[in-house]
Order: C-alpha cells, then sequence, then structure tokens
C-alpha cells in the first residue's frame, strides 16, 4: 500500500516562483542573489503557515546551487541541489530553538559555524521559532549573529517577532511575511484538487480559505480532512457540514428579518442556530462579518475588499441593494458591543437575544400617535369624544435620565377637556451648566395648549433607541447629552466638559469651542466614539467633528481663592475697600 503524504508537504513550494502570497520578499530574495549582495543575516518574521521556512530553505538551496539558471532557480541537478533535497547535505542546517534553546546549545552552534563548506560556497544555518531562545542563549548569540565568517549565512525564522531582544534584530535584514489573500488560497487549493482528481465549486474553496485564516497549510490540511469526508467530489454543503461552519443563508435570512423588522423570524434563525449545534460567540463575530461585507459591497470603491466571488457575490450585492448605510453603521455598532460585553454576561443566549431584537428596530419609524380635539365637535363625533372623555395616558419611559413632572393646564369654559404638558425638571442639571435639551425630554413629547385656539392638539411622540435623526440643531444638541450619559459614571469630568459646551452645526461640520488645551486632549480620547456615535444616528457619513481651542480663553486666569476674586472687583471697583474697612469686614 502506497504510503499518503498529505498536501502541506506533497505540494510544499519548492523554488521562489511556487511560492504563494510573498511576491515582495521573493522579488528582494532573487535580487540579492542576482546582484551577490548578501546579508549574513536574515529574520523571517509573521504568521503561521505563510511561507517562513519554506523560503528559508529555497533561499538556503539557490545560493549553494552550482549550476544557477538564468531566471535565479536552482537546478535542482547538481551534487548541491541532490544533497539538499534528499536531505544529506552538510552545508545547510536546521536547527529547531523551542527544543534548543540553551546556552549550550548556542555555543555548540557557534564551534560548527567556523567549520567551512565541503559542497558550495555558503553554509546556511536556518533556525526555527527562535523567539524561544532564552535571554542568556540570546546574548552567547550576539557576537557570532554580528561578526560570523565570510562563509556563514543565518537565517532566523519566528512566529513572534516583539520576543526577540532588540540587539538581535539589529543584526538582521527584516522581511515581514503578510497572511496569504483568500484569493490567493483559493487559486492554489484549485492547482492541488486538479492535480488530486477532486472536483470542488468555488464556495466550498471560498469556505475553506476563509477558515484557514491566511495560511496556506491550514488551508491545506482542511483540503484533506474534507477530501476524506466527500471523497472526489466536494461541493459548499458537504464542506460547511465537515467543518461545523455557519452557512451564509443564516446571514442572508436573518438581514432580510432585520430589514423587514421581523424580530420573530431572527429569533427563530437564532434558535435553529443554536439547535445546530453551533456557538453564539462565533454567531456574533460571523454576523459582524457579514455586516461588513455588506457595507464594503455597497460602494465600487470598497468592494474589492470583499474576498468572495461567484454567486456568494452576487447574493451580497442584492441584499446590499435593500440596506442602506445608515442601517449598517448603527448595526455594526449594536454587534460590536455585543461582541465586546459577551463574556461579561451571565444569560448568554439572552444577551443574543436582545441584540437581535435591537437590529430589527433600527429601521423601525418613531412610533408617534396624534390626537385632534375640537372644541365645537358635534356631540355625534365618537372619535373626539372619546379622546375628549378618555385622554391618552402619559406615560414616563424607563430609559429617561430625568424625571419629568405633570401639570394642569386652566382651560377655557368651551374646552372640556384639560391639557397636559410635561414639564422637564431642572433638578438633574449640574450647577454652573446652563441647561440643554436630550433625547429623553422628547422621549414623551407634547404640544403645550393654545388656550386662543379653538383646537387643542396633544402629540405624543416616541423616538426608538438608535433611530435615525435628522440633521439639524436641535438633533444634534439631543444626541450630544444623549451620548454624555453613557459617559457620565465611567468619566464624569468629561460628562461635565461635554456638557458645558454647546456644539454648533455648520453645514456637515459639528464646531465646539473648549476653553482650554485640558478639554481639547480628554475630548480626544472619545473623539472618534463620538464622531462615530453622531454619524451612526444621523446617517451622515461625512459628519465632522471639529474642536476649537479659545486661545483667548488660555491666556485668562481663573479665580480660585477668596482674595483673588477680592482683588479683581476691587481693581473693577476702589470704593468696595472702603467699605470693608468701614463696616469691619471679612471673608468667611
Amino acid at each position: 500500500m502506497e504510503n499518503f503524504v498529505v498536501s502541506a508537504r506533497k505540494y510544499r513550494p519548492d523554488s521562489f516562483e511556487t511560492v504563494v502570497g510573498q511576491p515582495a520578499i521573493t522579488t528582494t530574495l532573487i535580487n540579492a542573489i542576482k546582484t551577490k549582495q548578501l546579508a549574513h543575516a536574515y529574520l523571517f518574521c509573521g504568521p503561521r503557515g505563510v511561507g517562513k521556512t519554506t523560503c528559508a530553505r529555497i533561499f538556503a538551496k539557490t545560493i549553494n546551487c552550482q549550476v544557477l539558471g538564468d531566471d535565479t532557480e536552482a537546478c535542482g541537478e547538481c551534487e548541491s541541489c541532490q544533497s539538499f533535497s534528499q536531505n544529506r547535505s552538510f552545508t545547510i542546517h536546521e536547527l529547531d530553538a523551542a527544543s534548543n534553546n540553551s546556552v549550550e546549545d548556542i555555543r555548540n552552534l557557534t564551534d560548527q559555524v567556523r567549520i567551512p563548506p565541503q559542497v558550495g560556497k555558503y553554509s546556511i544555518y536556518i533556525i526555527d521559532e527562535v523567539h524561544m531562545l532564552s535571554s542568556q542563549a540570546f546574548n552567547a548569540f550576539l557576537k557570532t549573529l554580528e561578526e560570523p565568517p565570510a562563509h556563514a549565512i543565518f537565517i532566523l525564522a519566528t512566529t513572534e517577532k516583539h520576543k526577540i531582544i532588540p540587539t538581535i534584530l539589529s543584526r538582521c535584514q527584516i522581511f515581514d511575511f503578510n497572511r496569504i489573500k483568500v484569493i490567493d488560497i483559493m487559486e492554489h487549493l484549485k492547482v492541488v484538487s486538479g492535480r488530486e482528481g477532486v472536483e470542488i465549486d468555488s464556495a466550498a474553496l471560498n469556505i475553506i480559505a476563509q477558515k484557514a485564516d491566511g495560511s496556506m497549510r491550514d488551508a491545506l490540511s482542511i483540503f484533506d480532512q474534507v477530501v476524506s469526508f466527500s471523497g472526489k467530489v466536494v461541493d459548499y454543503k458537504t464542506v460547511v457540514a465537515n467543518l461545523n461552519v455557519l452557512d451564509y443563508d443564516y446571514y442572508f435570512k436573518i438581514t432580510e428579518a432585520f430589514l423587514s423588522g421581523n424580530y420573530k423570524q431572527a429569533l427563530l434563525i437564532y434558535n435553529e442556530i443554536l439547535n445546530n449545534g453551533f456557538d453564539s460567540h462565533n454567531f456574533i463575530n460571523g454576523l459582524g462579518g457579514h455586516f461588513r461585507n455588506l457595507l464594503v459591497t455597497k460602494d465600487p470603491e470598497t468592494i474589492q475588499l470583499m474576498e468572495l466571488s461567484g454567486e456568494l457575490a452576487d447574493k451580497y450585492l442584492e441584499i446590499a441593494k435593500m440596506s442602506s448605510e445608515a442601517f449598517l453603521f448603527a448595526g455594526l455598532e449594536i454587534i460590536n458591543a455585543a461582541d465586546i460585553h459577551y463574556k461579561q454576561a451571565k444569560d448568554s443566549r439572552l444577551y443574543v437575544e436582545i441584540c437581535l431584537l435591537k437590529l430589527s428596530t433600527i429601521l423601525l419609524a418613531p412610533v408617534a400617535a396624534s390626537v385632534t380635539l375640537d372644541s365645537h365637535a358635534k356631540s355625534d363625533d365618537k372619535p373626539v369624544s372619546a379622546a375628549k372623555e378618555n385622554p391618552a395616558p402619559i406615560t414616563e419611559s424607563t430609559t429617561a435620565p430625568e424625571p419629568a413632572s405633570v401639570k394642569q393646564t386652566p382651560t377655557p369654559a368651551s374646552t372640556p377637556a384639560p391639557t397636559q404638558t410635561i414639564a422637564s425638571s431642572p433638578a438633574s442639571t449640574p450647577k454652573g451648566l446652563r441647561p440643554t435639551p436630550r433625547l429623553s425630554d422628547f422621549m414623551n413629547k407634547q404640544q403645550d395648549s393654545n388656550e386662543t385656539s379653538s383646537e387643542i392638539k396633544i402629540e405624543a411622540a416616541l423616538e426608538p433607541q438608535g433611530a435615525i435623526l435628522a440633521l439639524s440643531q436641535e438633533n444634534l444638541l439631543l444626541l450630544w447629552n444623549d451620548f454624555a450619559d453613557t459617559i457620565k459614571n465611567e468619566q464624569p469630568r468629561l460628562y461635565n466638559t461635554l456638557l458645558s459646551q454647546t456644539p454648533v452645526l455648520l453645514d456637515k461640520k459639528v464646531s465646539v469651542n473648549l476653553n482650554n488645551p485640558l478639554q481639547a486632549k480628554a475630548l480626544s480620547s472619545i473623539h472618534n466614539e463620538l464622531e462615530g456615535y453622531l454619524k451612526a444616528r444621523t446617517g451622515e457619513t461625512n459628519l465632522l467633528l471639529e474642536p476649537i481651542v479659545n486661545q483667548a480663553g488660555q491666556t485668562e486666569r481663573k479665580l480660585y481663592t477668596q482674595d483673588e476674586k477680592y482683588t479683581h472687583l476691587k481693581k473693577q471697583n476702589p470704593n468696595l475697600d472702603l467699605l470693608r474697612q468701614n463696616f469691619n469686614l471679612d471673608f468667611d
């Protein structure tokens, strides 16, 4: 029986031309060989499975090739290439730093470096996972790495560059390997499947590439796993079932439920997902990626960011046309918050369901009820009579931060029903700050009665959380104060700073004057968050927040002590000092 070789080893690149997804690095190495400008130490760093060790081996084989071709690729036939391919080379050495990380191991390496190569021009030392060396081993390696013999070249490889000490980094040419793009992985898998005689559709390849997360080795391992499960014919459904991946259809169906405001359908889809054994947190992350794909699909300039093709891309285009940018912005904000706080929730299912309810109500129009009372209405006008006898109750929203008091306004004799208006209590306004309207003040809104009019209107309007508001100065003040309430407990000083300033809307720019650089510095910590909130709630993606520091205010020194205040007043009115002396007055 023939021994099976996994695809990750069987189709491992053996030349620069076959390396996938790293064109800049391979071009640089080829040019270094052509011009004979070889450094004595290289550092290849990047995520797993992107070709670090593979490129190190190809580079080592190429610089020692005795019959180098015009394309700067190893011939594969000379003694040096043959010995390398058969793992019997005495000029190319590989060291695993994960298991050889002591000072003694580095000393043995230092002694070995002195021996010149038997075949070829260079002795190449490939040290994998070099970040695993101990600090003492690093220090013992410094001198040799900085001034090795002329025939020695070191190639270090690591997935954790930040763990390598700076003195090592400064002695190496550093090459940062990128994650391999989804489209590049798909193209390589097509080649592999063709050689293996496997029929696989593009949607299945896309799922494998997405699951690999930029690693070609992981992609080939997943490919082998799927082929073992499905045989020589692989389709999208079998890949989803084998890898336990959420089908894109779930995300499309639940998005359609959000767009139609059908929260019941959204909850049923989520229940089906749980019954199929999927994790709620993975579902939230996938939903965020789904909304991101819809957003980048809406614009021709950003559609290239969506690494999808075929029928799946067409489906995204169809749903993206049905979704507004404001809806997607608000949805991403809700999903991101759910992802951040998911682990803190005691009941994860209820937490995700609340998130789905919020997503289902983004596009709901404000709930409004309007009743017209006519003092001269006929007695047989049943709707008006009913309204007179049973005025609509006024309920206080549980989300409103300020209490509301109900006052009864005297009415003329011709008006049988009293008019109720809501007056916002000023008790919650911070001392020294001018009161400005809040979003909560408008959650139970009614117009004041007009005693001279023959017709009295009572309107109650409720703004749902997350509703899109038209961009105006009035709505800007509402959103500004509503955002301030969200940071009231965590950042009270910044909360007071926001309330002490009045933002001004100038076209698509929100200008806010600040008294000093300290306020500007404090506001900068939430600048992006506040600007994004205003964009999401108004639907204006081009809205800009522009803080302006009052230059005059920087030079004025505020008066704090009693003496300073008294001296300032005395300059304005010299008789004040005479009054204090005559009556023998003093400070408290």
